[in-house]
């Protein structure tokens, strides 16, 4: 059996919040209504599809970008200064292709500080991209991403490495995005 009130909510969330052209009004709903933790300094731009509330964190000076699918089932947590770049997908639920019974699994993704993700990537359940990973556009990862490694392909592997002295703060905020 379905929840309507909570299939109501997504509705509204993703059919309407995501496509108002106010990020000030997109975080409030967010925040109070979806009660995503959120920090200041955070930017989720239009079209972000979420598939559960709650369950998302994201730390400060980080930003989604347009279009990005974020299956928060599971739990998405991401940390500061994180720049998601547009179209990403990232999915916390799959089904267990050992099982008989083909049984769905929740696990969820980590994006650590100074994690940066290309366009059109897509994060598998149960992923953590370690501090400074960087994954390329296009990349499929279904295994975690080391500290300060860059990964590119499909599946995602190691081409190299971020230099370590990372000082920025990624502020990418527009009012109307």
């Amino acid at each position: 059996m379905r929840f309507p009130k909570l299939d109501l909510l997504l509705y509204f969330c993703n059919r309407v919040v995501a496509r108002v052209p106010s990020h000030i009004f997109r975080l409030f709903f967010y925040r109070e209504v979806m009660k995503f933790k959120i920090e200041q300094g955070s930017h989720i731009f239009m079209d972000a599809w979420f598939d559960a509330e709650a369950c998302f964190q994201m730390g400060r000076n980080s930003v989604i970008n347009q279009k990005c699918r974020l299956d928060n089932r599971g739990g998405i947590s991401i940390g500061s200064n994180v720049s998601i770049s547009a179209e990403v997908i990232i999915l916390t639920a799959d089904h267990d292709p050992a099982s008989p019974t083909f049984e769905g699994r929740i696990r969820s993704v980590v994006l650590e500080d100074y994690a940066f993700i290309g366009t059109r990537a897509m994060i598998l359940p149960g992923v953590t991209v370690h501090r400074g990973g960087i994954v390329a556009a296009g990349a499929i990862v279904t295994k975690d991403v080391e500290v300060m490694s860059i990964v590119a392909g499909i599946p995602a592997r190691k081409i190299g490495d971020r230099n370590p002295g990372l000082e920025y703060t990624s502020e990418y905020g527009r009012p109307f995005c």
